[in-house]
């Protein structure tokens, strides 16, 4: 049979456990580092987790870091992750611990992140004689890229020994501090980055005849797309088709003999990714050849969506009951952002918490990725505690 763990205490060593907390967040906060670039916020991670006597293998992926809890009792492998890359913004707050690194900043939270699963560990570690298995931890690089569970997983994060469970945390500032967001199934979204080459023929501005502007192409293709989410998918199917760039020519009297569009393509459904996919590079195709011009779509996949298991939700429900109470646990909205987690999940079955972190009354109510982003650290010991909670109740359910 499974150990029952005495949490009674758990809200005061968490509380205890707050003023340091804040510190390393704010810390991580002052000295951001990009993707693959996570050198000191590594090697401050690899310090703490070897101080609480866990096994810890650097260079995972990079500059990833993966830590091994073995409890003392025998039992499954459950992982906590999380992301430690800053995003290549300067930032614009004007707070004592606003970033010292010029075109970088902690836009998303993961500093948030990095800092509540070190203390989630320091908080299982000393639970070490009644786990009922082990907590692997993996902090990994290149999340804003999308790259960095990909290259953790091929470096063998999630083998030696295997993982059954993965958890993960997500400050939220759409989300009121206090809540916990939760949600079965799809929660956030694949995601493709599009690249689309229109070729015609350039000439003078005044003598358009004798050119194939791929202009006006591109100007149909737009549209043409739009009308791909329009009438071609179901109407309470969530699809995002989004052209954010367009460029053509550098002189006004001059038709470019190019167009290259950049865009992105976000769906809940993978055989609707693919369709669309399909559809897509149809119809830049036809329009093109309709027109005497070339076309051409290269359409780069980077993550899946993001898909949480239902037992593992239940059991993190359970462990959110306890943490906020059952009128703070609020139904996760679907979102078309996506995360490099999904890769993580398509390895072991997960659960994705959304950890409520808004707080307009309090200045925090900028939207993520923006250059004056922050969150309400009252959200960081809500992360701490139903993390540590629903890792435990992992493990004692499957060793169960």
């Amino acid at each position: 049979m499974p150990a029952s763990h005495d949490l009674h205490e758990l809200p005061q060593e968490v509380e205890r456990l707050t003023p340091e907390l804040i510190a390393l967040r704010r810390d991580l906060h002052r000295h951001p580092e990009l993707a693959f670039r996570e050198q000191r916020t590594a090697g401050i991670v690899a310090q703490r987790l070897q101080e609480l006597g866990l096994r810890v293998r650097t260079g995972v992926g990079g500059t990833g870091v993966v830590a091994l809890l073995v409890g003392d009792l025998p039992g499954p492998v459950v992982a906590i992750r999380a992301d430690m890359d800053a995003l290549p913004l300067t930032e614009t707050a004007e707070t004592p611990y606003r970033s010292q690194t010029p075109g970088a900043m902690h836009a998303c939270g993961h500093d948030g992140h990095t800092a509540s699963v070190l203390i989630a560990a320091k908080l299982l570690a000393s639970r070490r004689s009644s786990l009922t298995g082990s907590v692997k931890f993996l902090f990994q690089p290149a999340e804003e890229t999308a790259n960095g569970a990909e290259a953790m997983i091929r470096d063998g994060a999630m083998r030696d020994p295997p993982v059954s469970a993965i958890l993960g945390v997500h400050l939220w500032n759409n989300q009121p501090v206090g809540t916990i967001g939760l949600r079965e199934g799809a929660m956030w979204a694949s995601v493709d980055e599009l690249k689309i080459v229109i070729r015609g023929k350039g000439g003078h501005g005044a003598m358009p005849h004798q050119t194939i502007d791929p202009v006006p192409i591109a100007a149909h293709i737009v549209l043409a797309l739009g009308n791909l989410v329009a009438r071609e998918t179901a109407p309470l199917e969530p699809i995002a088709l989004t052209i954010g760039s367009i460029h053509a020519g550098a002189a006004f009297n001059v038709i470019p003999g190019e167009v290259t569009m950049l865009g992105t393509l976000r769906t809940f459904s993978m055989p609707q990714r693919d369709a669309l996919v399909m559809r897509i590079e149809e119809t830049v195709r036809g329009i093109c050849l309709a027109m005497r011009a070339e076309g051409s779509v290269v359409s780069e996949y980077l993550t899946p969506p993001v898909v949480n298991d239902a037992a593992i939700t239940a059991l993190v429900r359970q462990a959110a009951l306890t943490t906020v109470g059952e009128h703070r646990i609020v139904a996760a909205q679907r979102s078309m952002t996506g995360d490099d987690v999904a890769f993580l999940h398509k390895e072991a079955p997960g659960c994705y918490i959304l950890i409520g972190s808004g707080n307009a009354a309090k200045g925090f109510d900028k939207p993520h990725h923006h250059p004056r982003f922050d969150f309400d650290e009252a959200a960081l010991p809500v992360a701490v505690e139903v993390l540590t909670r629903s890792a435990l109740a992992c493990l004692e359910r499957r060793a169960g």
